[in-house]
């Protein structure tokens, strides 16, 4: 798992440098920090927006007395969407936006689940 988290904070970063130079070196500077900036500004927005229907939604599972799991699983994917676009970059702002997007999400959290119940498994931890 440190492997991991460590060549996701290493390679990432770099290929977002790489990706920020080639893009300016063909598009301009100006153009690739607007771009940026525009992408960060959008993504900012659509996880505003989607953050609050699912807290909505939340609520409303709640005070119908019910468990809203999948709910918090949206917002939790919406925060992390959220804090990925805030990153600047185009991989970073590309990841974010795929996980906004509710149908590629629903792949994401039906993944996470699959690998939620292998660990479960695997760990064999009970669940009540």
């Amino acid at each position: 798992m440190f492997l991991k988290l460590f060549l996701a904070f290493t390679i990432i970063p770099f290929l977002e440098l790489y990706l920020l130079i080639k893009l300016g070196g063909y598009l301009g500077a100006f153009t690739t920090i607007l771009i940026v900036i525009i992408t960060g500004f959008w993504g900012a927005y659509l996880a505003k927006f989607q953050g609050i229907r699912t807290m909505t939604r939340i609520k409303r599972i709640l005070n119908q007395g019910g468990l809203p799991a999948q709910e918090m699983i949206d917002a939790m994917l919406i925060f992390i969407a959220g804090a990925v676009l805030l990153t600047p970059g185009f991989l970073t702002d590309i990841a974010g936006i795929i996980i906004l997007i509710p149908k590629t999400r629903l792949y994401i959290k039906r993944w996470l689940r699959y690998k939620f119940d292998q660990w479960i498994k695997r760990n064999r931890i009970v669940t009540y």
